[in-house]
């Protein structure tokens, strides 16, 4: 189950209309091992199109470096699908690369970048096994 705080739910969801009909990447980091999304890094999609995503290799590796000094990892990898369903992709599933990562995708197909509700829902992708999971959005996240 995938537990996120109100504020970083709805920067996701901003992040995803502001950028449609380009899809929106990036990660919410956390301390390691806590399972805990608490710093949204919002990445630039260099591919810049509606139907793929890619993170840039040098922000990658520079937001890699950053969460390796403060001992942080992924928690939450998302991104955008503009036309379709909030399920991963084939190409989605290639590359998921973080076991321990909750694959967040937000459908924005229904309203673009207007108001209304879209689709949020939250995968673990383990050697090309799909997973959904619940996905609990708390006012807060308490401490520890």
């Amino acid at each position: 189950m995938l537990t996120i705080d109100q504020a970083t739910y709805d920067a996701i969801v901003a992040h995803a209309k502001r950028d449609h009909p380009d899809e929106a990447c990036g990660i919410v980091a956390g301390p390691e091992g806590s399972d805990r999304p608490e710093r949204l890094v919002e990445m630039v999609n260099a591919a810049g199109s509606p139907t793929f995503y890619e993170f840039d290799s040098t922000e990658l590796l520079e937001l890699y470096k950053e969460m390796w000094a403060k001992d942080e990892e992924p928690v939450v990898v998302y991104h955008s699908h503009t036309a379709t369903e909030a399920y991963p992709s084939r190409t989605d599933i290639g590359l998921a690369s973080e076991p321990g990562a909750h694959y967040v995708l937000v459908s924005t197909r229904e309203h673009g970048n207007n108001d209304g509700p879209v689709e949020f829902r939250s995968y673990r992708i383990i050697d090309g096994d799909v997973t959904e999971e619940e996905v609990t959005v708390v006012p807060q996240l308490g401490s520890n």
